[in-house]
């Protein structure tokens, strides 16, 4: 393949605690339109983030290295694919009530990374903050590795259980929850309800 490598846009937003590691984590989309799963390859490790990824409609391949800041617990993060992104929930190492200064090792600026605003709270005011919605994230460890994948390092994850129980296939209900997680919306399951029964929810 002759294709350009290009570097995807990365949204991220944090949160921190001291006591509860489910609140102590990083919150990362990787901006990749319509990258199959079983055209990536994502190596996730405790001080690093590898992503390669091939776009059918954008005839591109995208490729992303990360050096945190801190480590991170990669048995206990977890990862949303859907057909516009891909969302990684990662569990900071670390029990800590400051936020990380920043996301990377590296103290520069780089032109993909942007603060995810509709994600971020600033630290003093997380406890007021609603809870984010990761039922439909899979597990990234302990997970048999992808078959067929062009022999990539997936750090253990399975591609086929990452749609939080739903069945394989479910390409149209992975996007409908995409929708809702973009609005941080908590009636997902009402509207899909209301779908099945030739209903359209109402708009919010």
């Amino acid at each position: 393949m002759s294709q350009d490598m290009l570097t995807p846009e990365v949204l991220w937003a944090q949160r921190s605690s001291n006591s509860d590691p489910e609140k102590n984590f990083i919150y990362l989309t990787i901006v990749v339109p319509d990258v199959k799963k079983d055209n990536l390859k994502l190596d996730l490790k405790a001080d690093s983030l590898n992503f390669q990824g091939l776009s059918d409609t954008k005839k591109a391949t995208y490729h992303l290295e990360l050096a945190f800041y801190g480590e991170i617990d990669v048995e206990n993060s977890k990862i949303n694919h859907t057909s516009r992104n891909i969302e990684i929930k990662l569990r900071k190492k670390e029990l800590k009530e400051e936020y990380w200064p920043r996301l990377l090792k590296e103290a520069k600026k780089l032109q993909f990374l942007k603060t995810d605003f509709d994600k971020w709270v600033d630290e003093d005011e997380q406890n007021e903050a609603p809870e984010e919605d990761f039922s439909n994230f899979g597990g990234m460890g302990g997970m048999p590795g992808m078959g067929g994948a062009g022999g990539g390092d997936f750090g253990g994850i399975d591609f086929s259980k990452l749609g939080g129980g739903a069945a394989p296939m479910g390409e149209e209900d992975e996007e409908e929850e995409e929708e809702e997680d973009d609005d941080d919306m908590p009636a997902l399951e009402g509207e899909e309800a209301a779908a099945d029964k030739g209903k359209t929810p109402a708009a919010a």
